[in-house]
């Protein structure tokens, strides 16, 4: 009997599956462009983990986990290999280029996280803005670069802990597995070991967390410190234009490094999401996404200067660069203790990018875009525990197959795609939803302005006449100023009244953010569009196939229709936005 009943209900659970099928179209009209208000994002949505997360981070707390997240990844895992392939001398100058359009980006995460402090990040901020669906897309690739950049560091930890202990060969404690495909064939134990242990520890505790995480960074700036001036005081600035000057590659080449780079920034996105844990969110947000870029930012071109400095562009070497160059240089013992702080240094990046990751997780199954159980925070820990153990399982699966070569420019298309949207939505956010502009108006200029974008991008990609970089590039300017002209009187006054920090000179830094991070994706390969493309389309499928589903039965039937689609949220998310800044503080 059990058998029938267990028969009967997987019947029934097929029929029901297949009659949701057949009101795709109808559901997804209803879903794809469904928006939350900022009170029901805070308050109702937020409920649905069952316990709240503990707020117990202050800004320095924010400031050290932005720093520590960027530094371990940038410096150690990209820049040897962008070096020697892509800019030379000059990655230092690609890193600013990547720094200032990380900064734009993280101007407009800080006003958003400012106003929703909730874990979700980007996937929180394009819900609001444009939709389920535009959130759902951010937040999967999103995930994608945190999970892949996260194996790609923590093969890196492997390298550099094993010249740590005096080894010169970055595979010496890999496993080689005859038969499976090149570039997948060099099995990782340790760095599956460190996310393992890493995910054990970040269930327990994210204040202990946080604390681990200060104490390493406070090491890993001493360590940077010491690497800077070794560099400087041992090697020669010959070495900068020698032997085919500071570009070897041209300005494209610094460009391309540039966007590469770029996978370097990810550790303030974790900082934002962070924001449901933080006791003064209004104040120590704006100063811990910021400021960790800025200082990030400096470092990583004194340290990239440092590394030039030391052996020419064309001896770097891709794996354990700055081990290896102290070893070039005679100083074997600075060599082993570059090995172990750069080790130190990942494990700190790997510990805030997977503390960043699973709150990721956690907001998207609180959306019902992903099974719920994922969304679940432990009562007693504050911390969401499903999604942790879940995402450190993946992480380690990767970690222990793939190269890094493989992943980092799809790593670097995700990030500036989802960095290019949260741009566009603060636009659309201050001058439509929260503003008295026409949307069209703003959906038209938005248009206009990755438009010109993108001719841009593609008469320099494919060396075209220099007056078409001219034009492009003065229409930018000219539409970006036209429209901050027609919609200055409109929302200057009822903007002035709002208390929480807003990103100054608008609309200018998102639109060069929006600008820089189309150029950027334009300088990738054509691998990583096709990389991406299939991403997309898996993405896409397992939406329409579960997740409008899982929503629409949600919040359509379950909760009677409550969420709030297209222009209708327009009227009420402004006073709204009182109820959520009254209940945080």
């Amino acid at each position: 009997m059990s058998n029938i009943h267990t028969a009967t209900k997987s019947m029934k659970k097929l029929s029901s599956y297949l009659h949701s099928l057949s009101q795709t179209p109808h559901r997804l009209r209803k879903r794809m462009l469904a928006t939350w208000t900022p009170d029901q994002e805070f308050n109702q949505v937020r409920h649905r983990s069952g316990a709240d997360m503990k707020r117990k981070l202050n800004w320095y707390d924010l400031v050290a986990l932005g720093v520590g997240g960027m530094l371990g990844v940038g410096v150690f895992v990209t820049t040897g290999s962008v070096a020697l392939h892509h800019s030379g001398p000059s990655v230092f100058i690609s890193y600013i280029i990547a720094g200032i359009s990380a900064l734009l980006s993280s101007l407009c995460y800080t006003e958003f996280a400012v106003q929703l402090p909730v874990a979700g990040g980007a996937f929180s901020y394009l819900r609001l803005t444009f939709g389920e669906f535009s959130g759902y897309f951010a937040g999967a690739n999103i995930l994608l670069e945190y999970v892949f950049s996260n194996a790609a560091v923590a093969r890196s930890f492997t390298e550099y802990l094993s010249v740590a202990f005096g080894e010169n060969d970055p595979n010496v404690w890999r496993v080689e597995v005859h038969g499976l495909p090149k570039d997948y064939n060099m099995l990782d134990f340790p760095a599956v070991a460190v996310i393992l242990i890493l995910t054990l520890f970040l269930c327990h505790s994210t204040k202990e967390s946080s604390v681990l995480n200060l104490i390493m960074t406070a090491f890993h700036v001493i360590f940077f410190g010491f690497i800077i001036i070794a560099g400087y005081c041992n090697g020669s600035a010959k070495n900068l234009v020698n032997p085919k000057g500071i570009a070897p590659f041209g300005v494209r080449g610094v460009l391309d490094g540039a966007a590469i780079v770029y996978f370097s920034y990810i550790g303030y996105d974790s900082a934002s999401t962070m924001a449901e844990e933080v006791k003064d969110p209004f104040k120590s947000l704006p100063i811990g996404i910021v400021g960790s870029v800025l200082t990030t930012t400096l470092l990583y071109c004194l340290m990239s200067l440092s590394l030039c400095m030391m052996v020419p562009y064309n001896k770097i070497s891709e794996k354990a660069s700055f081990s290896i160059a102290f070893l070039r240089i005679g100083w074997s013992w600075a060599s082993n203790l570059v090995g172990a702080g750069a080790s130190l240094g990942i494990v700190a990046s790997l510990l805030v990018a997977m503390l960043g990751q699973a709150r990721y997780l956690c907001v998207i199954g609180r959306a019902r875009l992903v099974p719920s159980w994922l969304a679940k925070v432990h009562p007693s820990t504050g911390t969401p525990l499903n999604a942790t153990v879940f995402l450190g399982i993946c992480t380690a699966c990767i970690a222990l197959f793939t190269e890094l070569d493989i992943i980092i420019e799809l790593i670097s298309i995700g990030t500036l795609l989802v960095f290019y949207m949260v741009a566009n939505a603060l636009i659309y956010h201050r001058y439509v939803i929260t503003g008295q502009t026409p949307s069209s108006h703003t959906l038209l200029f938005l248009f206009l302005l990755s438009l010109s974008a993108l001719c841009f991008s593609i008469a320099w990609k494919f060396k075209q006449q220099w007056w078409g970089l001219v034009l492009f590039g003065g229409f930018m300017i000219a539409i970006t100023a036209f429209y901050q002209h027609v919609v200055l009187n409109a929302t200057t006054a009822q903007h002035a009244q709002q208390q929480h920090w807003s990103v100054p000179f608008m609309p200018w830094p998102p639109s060069l953010s929006i600008f820089l991070n189309v150029f950027l994706i334009t300088t990738l390969k054509t691998l990583s569009f096709q990389r991406f493309a299939i991403w997309a389309c898996l993405i896409t499928i397992f939406y329409v196939l579960y997740g409008v589903h899982n929503t629409y039965e949600a919040e359509e039937i379950e909760m009677g229709g409550i969420s709030v689609v297209g222009d209708e949220v327009n009227s009420g998310a402004h006073n709204l936005q009182s109820k959520v800044e009254i209940q945080v503080h």
